[in-house]
């Protein structure tokens, strides 16, 4: 190990020791989930990829490493007296879930506009949950006060030790199953995860490189790290790591261990989200596809390294979901919108349809439009969804149309 390395690890408030600690603490509790090669997405970037799925933990976050471990340090009174958290889902989810196992009152803030899914779960976990403040930094206020008011122990989603060294104990797991690892490729928000999977990885393998990753549309740690001043803004896909302020503790470990942030845009991330679902059959929201997002968006610098990506979490809204999938589809050329503008007399819908048919094509969805436009009187809007095999398919089926003098037009292509 190098002297400057041993020399920043020495300062950082998060030691190995205390990941070690961490890992004694979840043993049995917190589930050790598979580190498993994927040969597809290998082949596809030319890396050799590893997937680590904490979207399979009970809570389907790894949040919930953090949330025990911190939980398990708090003296009898503090537990008597009970938690509050603020959380737009995944770190809710984890200090409700453990701390009805340990029998600790928890209070949970979470931000308006926070996924369903991630509120549901949060209160069958058994938590009181409070759903207050546009953003998450008014819930974080309001959490504040309640906690003031309330006398309850606020336990922070990243900027803690504790929190810090739970998380860590993931890159422990991924290095014992696959000591070659070359390269860590972690979503970064508040940074709890990078910041304890940095600490346990660089002491345990000093070469390693641990690569951050986070939304283009909160580039939080990226600014504050290189020196820029990227606007943060709108909804993101990734909402997990949607934190427009890091913490303290995290942001100096990250200063200290991590050797690059990459960003990834929304298109992106919905394209590795898509990839994991269809090559992988495994389900992960938007933070937790970040990592592949961002070596499909540039294999050429991982070929031929040994990547370790962690699939954070697997909490996403059903119907989200079902958008993403289909405006996957969509990019791929296997779903269009075909536009005519036909003349309003029988036999023209069944001679677009015919068309259609001998092509290949099928036939998802059929709207006529006679009212709301500006054609004439006489002439009517058709609009057709069909589904295709791909690109070259669906070129082909407008190549029939046009050959049968048909006129159309093909929406979002």
């Amino acid at each position: 190990m190098n002297e400057t390395l041993t020399t920043s690890l020495a300062q950082l408030p998060v030691t190995l020791r205390d990941i070690v600690t961490a890992a004694g603490v979840l043993e049995g509790l917190v589930k050790r989930t598979s580190f498993e090669r994927s040969r597809t997405l290998s082949d596809i970037t030319g890396a050799n990829i590893w997937l680590k799925f904490e979207n399979l933990q009970f809570t389907a976050t790894f949040k919930e490493r953090g949330a025990l471990n911190r939980l398990s340090g708090l003296s009898a009174d503090e537990r008597r007296r009970g938690v509050i958290a603020c959380s737009a889902g995944n770190h809710a989810q984890g200090v409700a879930y453990h701390a009805a196992n340990l029998s600790i009152p928890a209070t949970i803030v979470m931000p308006v506009g926070t996924p369903t899914v991630k509120i549901e779960n949060t209160r069958r976990h058994g938590a009181d949950v409070i759903e207050g403040g546009a953003t998450l930094e008014e819930a974080a206020a309001l959490a504040t006060g309640i906690c003031r008011q309330q006398q309850l122990t606020f336990v922070h989603p990243y900027d803690d030790a504790l929190i810090v060294a739970g998380q860590g104990t993931i890159a422990l797991e991924m290095l014992a199953s696959v000591p070659e690892l070359d390269v860590l490729i972690v979503p970064i928000g508040g940074g709890g995860l990078i910041s304890g999977m940095a600490v346990a990885a660089k002491t345990i393998k000093p070469s390693i490189e641990i690569i951050g990753v986070q939304a283009t549309l909160y580039p939080s740690m990226y600014n504050l790290i290189k020196g820029q001043l990227l606007p943060m803004r709108g909804d993101t896909l990734a909402e997990g790591i949607a934190v427009k302020a890091p913490g303290r503790i995290t942001s100096q470990i990250v200063r200290a261990l991590v050797d690059d942030i990459l960003l990834v845009s929304e298109q992106q991330i919905e394209h590795a989200l898509s990839f994991l679902i269809t090559i992988e059959k495994t389900v992960t929201e938007g933070a937790g596809a970040a990592g592949l997002a961002a070596v499909l968006a540039d294999p050429e610098r991982f070929k031929g390294r040994a990547l370790g990506l962690v699939l954070s979490g697997g909490n996403i809204d059903t119907r989200l979901l079902s958008g993403v999938l289909t405006r996957q589809l969509a990019r791929e050329g296997r779903l269009s919108q075909l536009k005519f503008d036909i003349v309003d007399r029988p036999g023209q819908l069944g001679m677009v349809v015919e068309v259609l048919g001998k092509s290949g094509a099928n036939i998802v969805e059929v709207s006529h439009q006679r009212i709301f436009t500006d054609l004439p009187a006489k002439a009517v809007v058709l609009e057709v969804v069909i589904e295709t095999k791909d690109r070259s398919h669906l070129a082909s089926v407008i190549a029939a149309l046009k050959a049968a003098n048909i006129d159309v037009d093909v929406g979002g292509h």
